[in-house]
């Protein structure tokens, strides 16, 4: 009787597929597409399937890569992935903060929809300002993550400063409920945002973490895709702002819009009660 021994790894005999983190991403992204029914993502249920979920090449169509490299990602071969792509497949497959978040790790890369770092370094007399305004007050950055924000603006604005909620003011308008519950004319006001962010970001409009917010929005609202792709600009120039508060009633307040002179990336907003 002979024993057989598993070869030692060496340049000859690569670790196993599934010993790798090429293959554990793989593997995820295997698991979250057969999750994934074609009617969730707006395709025909079509002919009987023989696996569950979507097809690879569906996915590799929602993400806008060639079938060839999806597979090869999801048969984790070592090829290149960019963190544009993987954010793509994090939205075709429409995954949770968390699971997006781990999808990253898998691959060692950045999320390119996490703030930019160098908000890490905006001023601090700017974020202690906030604090002294009698009034509701936040800090954005340049893909319009709230920095900080004083409890007059937690109070306000209901579902995104006040909790343990995304911070980004589009997110927060686009798909958070309780945003068009809160805003007068929320359809206006939403067209006007999308316009305002789109002359507000022309700088850096194919920046990665611009454009991962940009296509993760789209994909996740209707309305900010339609209002994207009409090409509507209008700078941010503050003016009369209305609410339905849902324990303050109806509040009117005229916006101010500061930036700093030399950090022309950031801006405070400052609501003045009428």
């Amino acid at each position: 009787m002979t024993t057989r021994t598993s070869p030692s790894v060496s340049a000859d005999h690569p670790p196993p597929l599934d010993a790798t983190p090429a293959r554990a991403l793989g593997d995820f992204i295997r698991a979250h597409r057969e999750r994934l029914s074609p009617q969730a993502v707006g395709l025909p249920p079509g002919p009987r399937r023989r696996t569950p979920g979507l097809r690879r090449e569906e996915v590799a169509q929602l993400c806008g890569v060639s079938p060839t490299w999806y597979t090869w990602i999801e048969q984790g071969r070592p090829v290149s992935a960019s963190a544009d792509a993987l954010a793509r497949i994090a939205v075709a497959l429409q995954l949770s903060r968390a699971e997006r978040a781990y999808l990253f790790e898998l691959a060692a890369q950045r999320d390119p929809a996490e703030p930019d770092p160098a908000a890490a370094d905006a001023p601090a007399t700017l974020l202690q300002t906030v604090q002294l305004v009698n009034a509701p007050a936040y800090v954005l950055d340049r893909q319009w993550n709230a920095l900080a924000w004083n409890e007059r603006a937690a109070a306000l604005f209901v579902g995104w400063l006040d909790g343990a909620h995304d911070r980004n003011l589009l997110r927060y308008t686009f798909t958070e409920p309780a945003a068009r519950e809160l805003i007068v004319d929320w359809e206006t006001r939403a067209r006007r945002l999308a316009a305002e962010f789109r002359a507000d970001s022309i700088r850096h409009l194919n920046d990665a973490p611009t454009r991962a917010l940009i296509d993760s929005l789209s994909a996740a609202s209707d309305a900010f895709a339609r209002f994207w792709a009409s090409q509507d600009v209008g700078g941010r120039e503050g003016g009369r702002r209305e609410f339905n508060h849902p324990r303050e009633g109806k509040l009117v307040y005229d916006q101010i819009t500061f930036k700093p002179a030399h950090r022309e990336d950031l801006k405070l907003v400052v609501l003045v009660r009428e």
